[in-house]
């Protein structure tokens, strides 16, 4: 590791950088511990712009853990519905339930970690920004500043052991943020800004010219195409809609449209419209059919088309009524 002169040199560059270029985003306006622990779990595997009316919409209606404890849980749904992952959601309600059982949001890293749907990021972030706990967080972003900084492959654990030596502990909630925020801004994957970095100058992989090599990528899955036909099924107002169980892996207590798992004797009449969708290494070709009525409806429910947007609807039934437009309640 770096002699003590140096890290303390590379501490005070890099917090220096942050507090001048700081992007302005809502959870930095707050030590509110509830407020941040919502903004991390939001920001797990989802990107700051996408986030932020989100988070500003979510903390309106739930600006506390004894609010989000008390929800219905297709209200919660609805408020997340379109950010993905929807179990984040769902264990962001366990949490605020244990919390209401033990009358506060817990204070250190252990008890942060316990709540569900927490890692060892997740109680990191939460527990340095809010209670200035003494710990690296290492996200995608810490990853791959790190790895540069130090020449090394990339591997979690030994990244994890190398941010914790850097840490300033004096300030471990603005340190991490400022490491992440380094390799959000100019530490990018590819074509960093090496000369606007507050560590340029310690960098053993741009010192070596190879910084584009850090960390070591992997490869990537190849995307699969597959087509999809979805069934519009009106009668008076109402269409046709199948719900997600509530032990569901996927999604539970969305609203999907019928596909011919769920009709098989449907009959489609009239191709209103289609739309691609992308889910991992899935890519959609997804076609949006005028379907008769069929005999049997299996699990499928009746919902009034009107009230369609106070429900929680997978974000592929509401790219469906995107593409219809002027054809739903025709």
């Amino acid at each position: 590791m770096w002699p003590a002169a140096k890290l303390k040199r590379f501490q005070t560059n890099l917090l220096a950088w942050f507090g001048e270029q700081q992007r302005d985003l809502p959870w930095r306006r707050t030590k509110d511990p509830y407020a941040i622990w919502v903004s991390e779990i939001m920001l797990q595997q989802t990107r700051v712009a996408a986030v932020i009316p989100y988070f500003e919409r979510f903390l309106a209606r739930f600006p506390d853990y004894q609010t989000l404890a008390a929800a219905e849980e297709e209200e919660l749904l609805r408020y997340w519905a379109g950010l993905g992952y929807y179990y984040r959601a769902r264990n962001m309600q366990k949490a605020a339930r244990l919390m209401s059982e033990q009358g506060r949001f817990p204070r250190d890293y252990e008890g942060i970690l316990a709540l569900p749907g927490v890692g060892d990021y997740t109680a990191a972030a939460v527990g340095s920004i809010a209670f200035d706990l003494p710990h690296a967080a290492v996200d995608g972003n810490v990853v791959r500043v790190v790895s540069r900084l130090r020449a090394v492959n990339g591997e979690r654990q030994q990244v994890a052991e190398i941010a914790g030596k850097l840490l300033d502990r004096e300030r471990p909630g603005d340190f991490n943020q400022a490491m992440m925020e380094l390799g959000a801004t100019l530490c990018l994957p590819k074509n960093p800004h090496c000369l606007l970095c507050p560590a340029r100058k310690m960098c053993r992989a741009r010192e070596l010219g190879v910084q584009d090599e850090f960390p070591a990528q992997k490869v990537k899955a190849k995307n699969k195409e597959m087509e999809r036909a979805l069934f519009w099924i009106e009668r008076r107002g109402k269409v046709l809609a199948w719900q997600r169980p509530a032990d569901a892996r996927l999604m539970p207590g969305f609203w999907e449209l019928p596909e011919k798992e769920h009709l098989p004797d449907a009959r489609p009449v009239k191709e209103l419209g289609g739309f691609r969708h992308g889910i991992t290494v899935h890519n959609y070709r997804i076609k949006v059919w005028r379907t008769a009525l069929p005999d049997e409806f299996g699990n499928c429910q009746w919902l009034r088309i009107v009230q369609l947007s106070q429900l929680p609807l997978s974000t592929i039934f509401k790219k469906a009524l995107s593409v219809l437009g002027e054809a739903v309640g025709n």
